[in-house]
């Protein structure tokens, strides 16, 4: 069975806090770091560069997870400091060369992953699902934190799973993005969600929780 992760969404983190939550992080053993990178092309918003990126490989040694969200990833994977460690994943509507950005994540040892925007059929992946080490299903479209959950894609993580299955791929691992929240991650890890990014409506709630008490919640919500 897959293990469960969360993967905080550092969009959500003050820079002025960042030390300390970064430390948060180690203390309770949180697996992957969450990177939204956006291009003000494939969605409308920009979100941590590059710099930053780099940053957080010198103040944490918790591996990174690269969202990229952005146009023809291909020409721009250089840019990025991933390492085997990390997983990288691209989105399959940003690009007409998926294999050819797939195998040059791969190249650099690093995981790689197809995010899927939620109207995107899940028949994409017929003839890519050897080449990936997970998917990635955004529960929201992409862009802006604070949104609704896509119900249908409470479906689709299920059929998801099915469909890698019957492939043999029981390791290829599922991740969920989109309001992971304390009430709908439950339906998410049910339907065969094994890694959770968690943003503003979980483990960053402004509920008058501790954010290790935050963490501990969700953790026992997925597991």
């Amino acid at each position: 069975m897959l293990t469960k992760k969360i993967a905080p969404s550092m969009m959500c983190v003050e820079n002025d806090i960042l030390k300390e939550t970064l430390e948060t992080f180690e203390k309770n053993r949180i697996p992957l770091l969450h990177l939204d990178v956006m291009d003000g092309n494939f969605v409308n918003n920009f979100a941590l560069g590059t710099d930053y990126c780099k940053s957080l490989k010198r103040y944490s040694s918790i591996p990174l997870d690269y969202h990229l969200m952005i146009e023809k990833p291909e020409n721009k994977l250089d840019w990025f400091c991933f390492d085997e460690n990390d997983y990288v994943s691209i989105h399959a509507e940003s690009t007409n060369h998926i294999q050819r950005a797939i195998n040059m994540i791969k190249a650099r040892g690093a995981k790689a992953g197809l995010a899927l925007n939620p109207a995107t059929p899940l028949s994409i992946l017929d003839y890519m699902t050897e080449d990936l080490s997970f998917v990635l299903l955004m529960t929201v479209n992409p862009g802006f934190a604070g949104q609704k959950l896509v119900p249908q894609t409470i479906r689709k993580i299920s059929d998801l799973r099915r469909f890698l299955d019957e492939k043999g791929l029981y390791d290829c691992e599922i991740e969920v993005d989109g309001n992971v929240s304390f009430d709908t991650a439950k339906q998410m890890s049910d339907a065969g969600a094994n890694i959770f990014v968690a943003g503003s409506s979980s483990v960053f709630a402004k509920n008058g929780k501790t954010l290790s008490e935050n963490i501990q919640r969700l953790n026992d919500i997925i597991r």
